[in-house]
């Protein structure tokens, strides 16, 4: 059994490769087929291993290349009274225009190439390059945590010649959800005016069907390109990257290609002149399901934590400020009563009190009327909303980030 992921996902990718080009070809019926094929293999691995966490991408593909049946069945007069596998497995609807929006409205040859072109994953749609507008004044607390990047990545960018033994250019972040690691990363670029390349890694494993290792090296190439040819430093951030290089029981997917394709790719970062100023961010929740084998590949290993007090206190500042607020508000006491809550815990409860008065506005039924607006929220407001918002990070996963901290943190 311990094959069957990774059988059923390469037969996937396969008949999806096959479909997808007698589609092209106009060999519809031979197309229908392995469309349908390629259909029940995602399904069957859904069913065998349901809580595999790429199983909502699996059927968005599953999705996409059933209305791309339909497509076909339609537009040239084609039953097909087969039973949907699909609809049998509880149904997931696609997302991100992959569903029946991007592949089940074809009605001729005129538009048969752009249909066909949606079933297959395009690497812009999980890249995100941009040269980001960010502030570290924006990443409040995390002292530590932005002296290690400040010392990896901007000091070096602004004084190379201080660094005569070179500088890290793989860096981990790991912590709870929701506590700045994007915003830590993005700022360094921001300070160097450097690209900023955003990737989902869990998106990268999966999208392509057993073809991510190529799109690994496609990534780091682009990223290569752009530091060479522009002159300017890139930031490559993987958030969740423990779906590329965590312990697993079963390989899914030519995972260890993938995991190899990485490793050579960092290496190659690491072992280039040390004038070059390519970074890799990697971002992880989960840092104890990295292979131990990768960690050396960060050189820093740095720890987000939770705001303390202090910035607690500065995020409720920052968050209340375009409130109407009573001016009894205690900003201090909110922050003594919110020890354990993230940096987003903390600006979904401001939100929520927000929609708390917002909502007893258009309860009174005067919404409507002109210069209606919300009372002023006060301590009160926020001590309600803590009653049914618990914090979204539990002490013993701190007590996890903790133990592993101890043994592999390098600042």
């Amino acid at each position: 059994m311990s094959l069957a992921p990774q059988e059923l996902e390469n037969s996937a990718s396969k008949y999806a490769a096959e479909a997808i080009r007698l589609d092209s070809q106009g060999s519809r019926g031979m197309a229908i087929q392995s469309y349908q094929r390629a259909i029940e293999a995602l399904v069957k691995l859904v069913q065998i291993y349901p809580d595999y966490k790429l199983n909502k991408v699996y059927m968005e593909r599953a999705n996409a290349y059933q209305n791309r049946i339909k497509a076909l069945q339609m537009s040239h007069g084609l039953d097909d009274d087969r039973p949907n596998p699909i609809e049998d497995n509880n149904r997931v609807e696609p997302a991100n225009g992959h569903g029946k929006g991007s592949a089940g409205s074809s009605s001729g040859g005129s538009s048969k190439s752009g249909n066909v072109e949606t079933l297959k994953a395009d690497f812009d749609d999980l890249v995100m390059k941009d040269k980001p507008k960010v502030s570290w004044d924006e990443v409040i607390g995390l002292d530590d945590a932005k002296r290690a990047i400040r010392e990896s990545i901007v000091y070096p960018m602004k004084r190379p010649d201080l660094f005569p033994l070179g500088w890290p250019r793989g860096i981990l972040l790991y912590g709870p959800p929701g506590c700045g690691k994007t915003l830590l990363a993005a700022a360094a670029a921001a300070e160097i005016d450097g690209y900023f390349i955003n990737v989902d890694a869990a998106s990268m494993m999966s999208k392509w069907l057993g073809e991510a290792e190529k799109n690994i090296s496609k990534l780091f190439t682009m990223a290569r390109k752009l530091n060479e040819s522009e002159g300017v430093p890139v930031l490559l951030f993987i958030d969740e990257i423990d779906s590329l290089l965590g312990q697993r029981n079963s390989e899914v997917g030519g995972e260890v290609r993938v995991k190899n394709q990485f490793l050579t790719e960092m290496d190659g970062i690491n072992g280039k002149s040390k004038e070059s100023q390519l970074y890799v961010i990697g971002a992880t929740n989960k840092p104890w399901s990295l292979e131990a084998g990768f960690l050396r590949r960060f050189q820093k290993r740095i720890y987000v934590t939770l705001p303390d007090n202090a910035s607690r206190t500065n995020l409720f500042n920052q968050y209340t400020r375009p409130l109407n607020t009573e001016s009894a508000l205690k900003i201090d006491e909110l922050a003594k009563i919110t020890d354990g809550y993230s940096a987003s815990d903390i600006k979904d409860i401001c939100q929520s009190v927000q929609l708390r008065v917002v909502n007893e506005l258009f309860e009174s039924g005067k919404a409507m009327e002109a210069n209606a607006n919300p009372r002023p929220v006060g301590t009160t407001d926020f001590r309600e909303i803590l009653k049914i918002r618990k914090p979204s990070v539990s002490v013993d996963m701190i007590r996890a980030y903790m133990r592993w901290s101890d043994q592999f943190k390098a600042l």
